[in-house]
């Protein structure tokens, strides 16, 4: 019986050793460089922001979507559309069942032609999807976001608005260039086949500004108008200490574990001073780190495309402001290039389809990177949950023709505990 039991236990061994070789060969030889791709990345913050670059696209981190569309609308065979804006349950459980529909159209779309905003408008009112962005975005991005890759053919436009027309056959994609206003349409090999994915949404009588009639709608044509009055009143609090929100900072950031000095302020304020980093937050949940290490002749010379930046600016975020904040959600902003090729990355907080306007900048975060390489943070550690009570506002219908163009909700947080919702023009 134990001699039996040796031989099994060394046939056991010998399977681990033989996996276990056979997978350190396969990582040598990368035959599974396509996985690499496909899973999230599992390692720390600090193993991305200060790992390697590689020109070599296989193998860089996926790259997750830093903002959702703010609005969607879905459009039956027989007209009939649902349309989804205020609800941010609603919208990411739609977007998670649908957005594989404008993923597949974008990744295999042909050269796209101008096409007239007759047949764009066209479009928006036959069967399909459609999406629009708070914040306009590169389709090089928005492909990343969406898990595909944007064929060579694919101009690298700016847009905030994308449809998805399916035909008997065949899908065929939409898009308006943010800059010029013009509108353009390619053919794809997507299957009519995701039909199917759209029946199970009824009508809510949604419609397009343009659709309306009503005095400056011609301003703001692509405006979803909604029929719902009420929206949510937020409580908004610090989202914890600053003890709380430093510490949260610096393991992201991969100080996690380094000794610093603390110097207390009178207003409740703290600055920690570490060998690597200078880190200073307040009570009302501002914190602004600066590292203090240099740039080494390698770190230099390495090379990120703007996808890659603002995915390392998103992690950042998801692991700081985004693990605190509560009922709201943190989405990518604007990129701005400054002096020595320093890159800052903007993020905003949005809670119920509205945007929250943070003191005095507005923005929930700004991450600054050098090659690749955070060297400041300025983060605002705000939690937002709903109290409960709601507000009504001018209807949508009405408040396009006071607005004479695209207005958008918005919160306002200023330090109070409650925020009232209230329309703003864009």
């Amino acid at each position: 019986m134990i001699k039996s039991r040796k031989i099994e236990w060394l046939k056991t061994a010998l399977i681990v050793l033989l996996t276990a070789s056979a997978l350190l060969l396969g990582w040598q030889t990368r035959i599974f460089n396509d996985i690499v791709t496909i899973i999230p990345f599992f390692g720390s913050v600090a193993e991305l922001m200060w790992g390697s670059a590689s020109t070599d696209e296989s193998v860089s981190p996926q790259i997750r979507e830093a903002a959702r569309p703010i609005s969607i609308v879905i459009t039956g065979a027989d007209g009939a559309r649902f349309g989804v804006k205020h609800d941010t349950e609603t919208r990411n459980a739609v977007y998670d069942r649908i957005s594989s529909i404008v993923g597949e159209a974008l990744g295999s779309a042909s050269a796209p032609t101008e096409i007239s905003e007759e047949e764009w408008r066209d479009a928006l009112s036959g069967l399909g999807v459609y999406f629009e962005y708070m914040t306009a975005v590169r389709l090089s991005i928005l492909n990343g976001w969406l898990g595909v890759r944007m064929p060579d053919s694919m101009p690298d436009m700016t847009i905030r608005r994308v449809a998805v027309a399916i035909g008997e056959d065949r899908s065929k994609i939409y898009f308006q260039n943010n800059e010029s206003g013009k509108f353009f349409g390619a053919d794809t090999s997507s299957a009519a086949g995701k039909a199917q994915e759209l029946e199970i949404y009824s009508s809510n009588d949604v419609i397009f500004a343009f659709e309306s009639g009503t005095a400056g709608s011609e301003y703001a044509p692509y405006l979803l108008i909604m029929h719902e009055r009420t929206h949510p009143d937020v409580r908004a609090a610090a989202a914890g200490s600053t003890d709380e929100i430093m510490d949260i900072t610096l393991r992201a950031l991969g100080h996690g574990n380094e000794t610093y000095m603390s110097f207390p302020e009178a207003d409740g304020a703290i600055t920690r001073v570490g060998t690597q980093f200078r880190i200073w937050a307040d009570v009302n949940g501002r914190v602004i780190y600066r590292s203090s290490e240099n740039l080494s002749q390698e770190d230099e010379q390495r090379v990120y495309s703007v996808g890659e930046l603002i995915e390392r600016a998103r992690i950042i975020v998801a692991d700081t402001i985004g693990s605190t904040s509560g009922n709201s959600e943190v989405f990518f902003e604007s990129i701005e290039y400054g002096a020595g090729g320093s890159v800052s990355v903007y993020f905003t907080y949005y809670i119920a389809g509205g945007r929250v306007f943070l003191f005095e900048d507005g923005y929930a975060a700004r991450v600054t990177l050098v090659s690749g390489m955070v060297m400041e943070t300025e983060l605002i550690f705000r939690n937002f949950t709903f109290t409960g009570d709601f507000t009504s506002l001018l209807p949508e219908i009405q408040s396009l023709a006071a607005a004479g163009g695209e207005f958008m909700l918005y919160y306002s947080d200023t330090g109070a505990e409650r925020l009232h919702p209230s329309w703003v023009q864009k």
